[in-house]
C-alpha cells in the first residue's frame, strides 16, 4: 500500500484546483471557437480528466522529489505527465471537442511548470535556510553516482515522514573521486571535494553522519575511505556491496536507505564477504544426522545455526559447558519449534566411552569437530590439557568416525598450526595430521582438515576483549605495535567449514583465502574510532609484549604444502603430507600417557618430537604464577 504523507496531499490538492482552472480557460477559448453548451455533466467531465492528468504525472514520476530541488529533468516528467493524461482523458471523456484537448494540455503543461518553479523561487528560495530540527543529523555522502542520486531521493521523500528513521537526516556535502564533479550540484547538495579531503570536510561542516554510497567500490578504495571515515569521528553507514543490493524494477522497489547499516569491523576487513555454494551445502546436510563438537561455543554454535537451515535429519550439538548448550539449545528451539529435530548432550571428546555411547545411539552421517582448548597463554602454562582436550580429543572422535561408518569427518583447524611456536598451535597441527592419518588409511569415511585465520568475535579474539576495555574506559592492551593477524567473519568461517565438507574427497587441507592480513594496532584504532572516541587521547592503547608462544605473523601454509585450487576462487586445498602410520602411532601413545601423568615439560619434547615444524619458545611451563611484562611502551600519537 502506497503512504501519501499530508504536504504531498497539499501538492496535489493544488495540482488539481490548477488543472481545472486551465481546463475552464481552455473550455471559454475552445467555446469562442466552436461555442458549446456549459452544463454539471462537463463540470464532472472536467474533474475526471484533471484527476485522470494527476495519475499519469503521478506515473511518470512529478511527485517523487520534493519541488525545492526540481530540475530539467523533473519539468520534463510534468510535460510527460500531463501529455500523457491528457491522451488518456480524451480517449475516456467525449463530448469535448478536439481544440480543447490541445488547449488543455498545452495549459495545463505551462501552469503546472509555472507553478513548480515559482513555488521553488518565491516560496522556497534557494538562499533560504531550510527548518532545521535541533535533532536533524548534518549528513555527508561519499559517491556522486547512481547510488547516491538515489540515496538522496530518499532521503528527500523521508523529510515528508516523520516516522521514517531518515527523518531528521539532512544530506549537507557529497565527496567523490572524480574530479570533474567538483562542485557540481546533485539535487541541491553540494560535491565539496574527494574522499582524500573528507576529514577536513567532516571538522569544517559539521558532519554527523557519513554514509558511503559506493557498492561497487574496489576493496582496496573501500578499505581506505573506511578508515578516513573512521577517523575523521563521524558516525559511519554503510551501503552492502553491490552483490547485497536488492533493487527491483519499480521506484517504490529501488529504495537504498532502508539497506544503508551501520559501520562494524567486518566493513574494515579490506575485502567482499566471501560467497559460497549453497546448494553443494544443502546437498551435503539436508536429510542427514550431523554431529557438532564444541557446539556450544562461537563457531559451533554457528555451525549448528546454519546446519538449521538446511532441513538436517538431526542435529546432535555435543559440548562440555552446558551453559552455552543449553543457549543454542533455547536459541534453535524457539526459533524452529517442533521443526527442528535438535539432541543436546553434555559430554567430554576426551571421554572416549561417553562418545562411543554417542556414536552408537545416534550413528551420524557428518561429524563436525569444533571443541578444542585455543586460548594460546593458558595452553602454555597447562600443556598437557592441550594435548588431552585437542590432540587425544580429535583422536577418540576420529577413529569412532571410522568405525560407525561416518560418511564425512570435519575437523576445524588454525593457521596457529602452521610452523607452530606454541602449544595450542602444535596440538593442531597434531590434529591435522591424526585427520590426515586417518585419511590415508582403508576407510568408509572422507577426513577433511579446515583451517582460517583469527575469527571476528569469536571467543578468545581480540574484539570482545577490546570492546570491553573501551566500554569500561580501560587502555586497549595490544601485545606488540606490529603484530598482524588474517581475520574473517564467524558466518565466513563456518560456511568454508561446511563448503569444505561439501568438497571433500579424504584427506584434504582446505585454505582460505583472506586477503591481506590486518594490523591488530589499526583495528584497536578503527574501532575506537567506531565508538566515537580519539585513539591514544581519550583512549589510550597500551602495549604489553608478546605473549607467551605468540607470532608477529601467523602463516597459512607450510613451505612442504602445495595449493590447489577449487571451484570457489577463495578457497584453496593443501597438498597432503604422508604420515608414517607405525611411528606416528607410537609416538602419540607415549605422548599421551606424558600428558595423563601431568607432567608439562616431557609433554612439550614429546610434541616438539611429534610435530617436526614445532618450534617451541622458551617460557614457564608450570602451573605456577606468572609475572605479567609490564607495559613496554605507551604511543602519544597514532602509529600510521
Amino acid at each position: 500500500m502506497v503512504r501519501i504523507s499530508n504536504r504531498k496531499l497539499v501538492l496535489l490538492g493544488a495540482d488539481f484546483v490548477m488543472l481545472v482552472a486551465c481546463a475552464m480557460v481552455a473550455f471559454v477559448f475552445a467555446d469562442w471557437m466552436h461555442p458549446m453548451q456549459f452544463s454539471a455533466e462537463i463540470l464532472w467531465r472536467i474533474g475526471l480528466s484533471s484527476i485522470i492528468i494527476m495519475m499519469a504525472m503521478w506515473i511518470c514520476g512529478s511527485y517523487a522529489k520534493l519541488w525545492r530541488h526540481s530540475t530539467s529533468k523533473d519539468y520534463l516528467r510534468c510535460v510527460s505527465g500531463c501529455l500523457f493524461g491528457t491522451a488518456i482523458a480524451a480517449s475516456i471523456v467525449m463530448q469535448l471537442t478536439g481544440l480543447f484537448w490541445i488547449l488543455y494540455a498545452l495549459f495545463g503543461c505551462i501552469a503546472t511548470i509555472a507553478f513548480r518553479f515559482l513555488f521553488r523561487r518565491t516560496l522556497l528560495p534557494e538562499t533560504d535556510t531550510p527548518v532545521v530540527s535541533e535533532n536533524d543529523k548534518r549528513v555527508m555522502i561519499i559517491g556522486a553516482g547512481n547510488a547516491a542520486k538515489m540515496l538522496l531521493t530518499d532521503l528527500e521523500n523521508a523529510k515528508m515522514d516523520e516516522e521514517h528513521p531518515a527523518y531528521h537526516y539532512r544530506p549537507v556535502c557529497l565527496v567523490d573521486d572524480n574530479l570533474s564533479l567538483g562542485h557540481n550540484v546533485i539535487q541541491g547538495v553540494e560535491v565539496l571535494g574527494t574522499t582524500h579531503e573528507l576529514v577536513s570536510i567532516v571538522k569544517r561542516e559539521n558532519i554527523d553522519l557519513i554514509i558511503f554510497a559506493i557498492p561497487s567500490c574496489e576493496e582496496a578504495d573501500r578499505q581506505r575511505i573506511l578508515n578516513l571515515c573512521a577517523e575523521s569521528g563521524a558516525e559511519v553507514k554503510v551501503l552492502p556491496f553491490i552483490s547485497q543490493l536488492v533493487l527491483g524494477d519499480t521506484p517504490e522497489q529501488r529504495v537504498l536507505i532502508n539497506q544503508v547499516k551501520d559501520l562494524d569491523l567486518n566493513a574494515l576487513l579490506g575485502r567482499e564477504p566471501i560467497t559460497f555454494d549453497k546448494e553443494e551445502i544443502r546437498e551435503l546436510v539436508s536429510g542427514k544426522v550431523c554431529m557438532v563438537t564444541g557446539g556450544g561455543g562461537s563457531i559451533g554454535s554457528e555451525l549448528v545455526r546454519q546446519i538449521a537451515m538446511y532441513d538436517p535429519a538431526q542435529i546432535i550439538i555435543v559440548d562440555i559447558y552446558e551453559n552455552n548448550a543449553y543457549d543454542i539449545q533455547m536459541e534453535l528451539t524457539n526459533k524452529y519449534k517442533d521443526k527442528l529435530n535438535l539432541i543436546t548432550l553434555i559430554a567430554s571428546v576426551r571421554d572416549y566411552h561417553r562418545m562411543k555411547t554417542i556414536f552408537e545411539r545416534y550413528r551420524p552421517d557428518l561429524v563436525f569437530h569444533a571443541a578444542a582448548h585455543k586460548h594460546v597463554p593458558l595452553m602454555e602454562h597447562s600443556p598437557m590439557e592441550a594435548i588431552k582436550n585437542n590432540i587425544i580429543g580429535t583422536f577418540n572422535c576420529a577413529t569412532l568416525a571410522d568405525f560407525y561408518r561416518v560418511k564425512k569427518f570435519v575437523m576445524i583447524s588454525t593457521d596457529k598450526a602452521v610452523n607452530p611456536t606454541n602449544v595450542m598451535g602444535a596440538s593442531k597441527r597434531c590434529c591435522e595430521m591424526i585427520v590426515q592419518y586417518m585419511a590415508q588409511g582403508k576407510t568408509n569415511t572422507e577426513f577433511v582438515t579446515t583451517r582460517f585465520g583469527n575469527v571476528l568475535g569469536s571467543n578468545g579474539s581480540v574484539i570482545p576483549l577490546f570492546k570491553r576495555q573501551i566500554e569500561k574506559d580501560e587502555p586497549v592492551t595490544v601485545t606488540h605495535p606490529d603484530i598482524i593477524r588474517y581475520f574473517m567473519t564467524i558466518p565466513e568461517a563456518v560456511s568454508l567449514v561446511l563448503q569444505a565438507g561439501a568438497m571433500a574427497k579424504g584427506g584434504e587441507i582446505f585454505v582460505l583465502d583472506m586477503g591481506e592480513p590486518v594490523k591488530i594496532t589499526t583495528l584497536a584504532e578503527n574501532l575506537i574510532r567506531i565508538y566515537g572516541k580519539v585513539p591514544y587521547t581519550e583512549v589510550p592503547i597500551v602495549f604489553t609484549g608478546l605473549r607467551p608462544g605468540e607470532k608477529l605473523f601467523e602463516e597459512l601454509l607450510m613451505n612442504e604444502e602445495g595449493l590447489i585450487s577449487t571451484a570457489n576462487k577463495k578457497i584453496f586445498i593443501g597438498k597432503q603430507i604422508a604420515i608414517d602410520s607405525i611411528t606416528f602411532m607410537e609416538k602419540l601413545e607415549v605422548l599421551r600417557d606424558a600428558a595423563n601423568r601431568n607432567d608439562a615439560d616431557e609433554t612439550v619434547a614429546l610434541l616438539a618430537d611429534l610435530v617436526p615444524t614445532f618450534h617451541h619458545k622458551e617460557m614457564p611451563l608450570h602451573d605456577e604464577p606468572v609475572n605479567h611484562p609490564q607495559p613496554i611502551t605507551m604511543f602519544a600519537q597514532s602509529s600510521k
